[in-house]
C-alpha cells in the first residue's frame, strides 16, 4: 500500500507578520505547500485586511483567500508581555517574515541582530515596497508607488494619455512570490552551511525585472529608444495586441513566424513575403495599416468565437478577452483549479484563485481553512511555547491575548 506523502514543506516553522497581500501572499504559498504558518495580528481587531471585503457579517474574504491554512494569534502589542510572546515564538520559528516600513522591524526587538541572539541561524525576510535601503526607503508606500517608480506605470495605457493601472495586485502578488522564492533558496543554504541571513525583497526591484527589453533598448540606442505606453499593441514586434472584432475584441500574438500562419488565416498569403511587410520592422513602420488589415478580416465574422476558430485552424496564438465573470465557469480554468470553490467556515461558499503552483506527487490542494481572529492562542501559548494553562488565561483575562469567533 503506497504511503501518504508529507507535504512539501512539513516541519517548516514561519512567523508571519505580514499584513495586506505582499507579504501575505508569501505565507500563504508557504502553507499552501505545508509549512506552519504562525500569524501574529495586532489587537483588538486584527490585521487590516480583515476589516475589507465583508460581503456577509463580519467576514473578510479578502482576509480568507491570503490566509487559508495559517494559525491565528491575535495580541495586544501596547502590552509589553505581548511583544514578549512575539520573541518566544519567533525562536521557535524556522523564518520570521515582516513587511512593516524599514525599521520598524528592529524598533520591535526583532531586527536579524535580536532574533541571531535567541536563534543564531534565523532567517527574516522583509519585505518593503521600495527596499531596506536607498535614498527612497524611508517612504511609505504601496504596491502602485512601487510600479510608478519601476517605470512600469508609464508603459500601461495609450500614448497620448495619462497612464493607467492594472486592476490587480500584480506587484504584491508577484512579490509575495519572488520572497517565498528567497525564502526556500535561503533555507536550502541553512542546510548546507548553517547559517541564516536578512532577506530583503522590493516590490520596486521585482517591478523593475519585467522589463523585457525596454530598458536594454533604451541604453542600447543611446536613448534614441523612448519606451513608453503603447496602447493596444506591442511596439516593438508587429502584429501583437488587442485587436476589434464584433462584438468583442481579441488578443492576436502575428509576430515573427506566426505572421505567415495569420496571413493564411485570413486568406492573405500574398503578404507572407511581400516587400514593406514580411518582417516584423517592415510591419512596426505601418502598423496602422496592419492593424487596419486585421480588424478589417476580423469584422467579417459574425462573432468573436467564430473568428477565434478560424485563428486556431492555421496556429495563431490568439485569445478571446474574457472578463472575470466569463473566467469563473471556464471549463479550462475550472479543470485546472485556476478557479475553486471554497467553503469557508463562516461565510460559506465563494469562487476564488486556487494554488497556481502544480505537482505530480501533490495533484490535489491542501485543505486549509482561514482562522478566525486568535483561534490559535491557546495552542501556541501553551503547546509551542510551553506556558502553562494558568499563565493563557491570565494573558486573556488581562487582554493580552484577543479573540473572535465571528471573524
Amino acid at each position: 500500500m503506497a504511503t501518504a506523502l508529507e507535504p512539501m514543506l512539513a516541519g517548516v516553522k514561519i512567523l508571519d507578520l505580514t499584513r495586506a497581500l505582499a507579504g501575505p501572499a508569501c505565507t500563504r504559498m508557504l502553507a499552501e505547500m505545508g509549512a506552519e504558518v504562525i500569524k501574529v495580528e495586532p489587537g483588538p481587531g486584527g490585521e487590516l485586511s480583515r476589516y475589507i471585503s465583508k460581503w456577509k457579517g463580519e467576514r473578510s474574504l479578502y482576509y480568507v483567500q491570503q490566509n487559508r491554512g495559517k494559525k491565528s494569534v491575535c495580541v495586544n502589542l501596547r502590552d509589553s508581555r505581548a511583544l514578549q510572546l512575539v520573541k518566544e515564538i519567533a525562536a521557535q520559528c524556522d523564518v520570521v517574515v515582516e513587511n512593516f516600513k524599514p525599521g520598524v522591524i528592529s524598533d520591535m526587538g526583532l531586527g536579524i541582530e535580536d532574533l541571531r541572539r535567541d536563534k543564531p541561524d534565523a532567517i527574516l525576510c522583509s519585505i518593503s515596497a521600495l527596499g531596506q535601503s536607498g535614498p527612497l526607503a524611508s517612504k511609505p508606500g504601496y504596491d502602485y508607488i512601487a510600479q510608478a517608480y519601476s517605470g512600469v506605470t508609464s508603459m500601461i495605457g495609450e500614448p497620448d494619455e495619462a497612464p493607467y493601472i492594472p486592476a490587480v495586485g500584480l506587484g504584491d502578488v508577484s512579490t509575495g512570490v519572488h520572497a517565498a522564492l528567497a525564502i526556500l533558496a535561503a533555507l536550502r543554504h541553512r542546510d548546507k552551511t548553517g547559517r541564516g541571513q536578512h532577506l530583503d525583497i522590493g516590490l520596486l526591484d521585482v517591478y523593475y525585472h519585467y522589463h523585457e527589453a525596454n530598458v536594454h533598448s533604451y541604453s542600447a540606442s543611446g536613448g534614441q529608444v523612448q519606451p513608453t505606453r503603447p496602447g493596444r499593441h506591442i511596439d516593438y514586434v508587429c502584429p501583437a495586441g488587442v485587436f476589434s472584432g464584433t462584438g468583442g475584441e481579441v488578443m492576436i500574438m502575428g509576430f515573427l513566424h506566426h505572421w505567415a500562419d495569420l496571413c493564411r488565416a485570413m486568406g492573405r498569403e500574398e503578404l507572407i513575403e511581400q516587400e514593406g511587410w514580411a518582417t516584423d520592422a517592415d510591419r512596426l513602420r505601418r502598423k496602422p495599416e496592419v492593424v487596419a488589415v486585421v480588424e478589417s478580416w476580423l469584422s467579417s465574422f459574425a462573432d468573436v468565437k467564430s473568428a477565434i476558430e478560424k485563428l486556431e485552424e492555421h496556429g495563431v496564438p490568439c485569445a478571446p478577452i474574457l472578463s472575470v465573470a466569463e473566467t469563473v465557469n471556464h471549463p479550462h480554468l475550472r479543470e485546472r483549479g485556476t478557479v475553486v470553490t471554497h467553503n469557508d467556515k463562516l461565510f460559506g461558499e465563494f469562487d476564488m484563485p486556487g494554488f497556481p503552483l502544480r505537482f505530480s506527487d501533490f495533484p490535489d490542494p491542501l485543505p486549509l481553512e482561514a482562522a478566525t481572529l486568535g483561534e490559535h492562542n491557546g495552542e501556541v501559548v501553551t503547546e509551542l511555547l510551553g506556558h502553562s494553562e494558568e499563565e493563557l488565561e491570565t494573558l486573556r483575562k488581562d487582554g493580552v491575548l484577543i479573540e473572535n469567533k465571528e471573524c
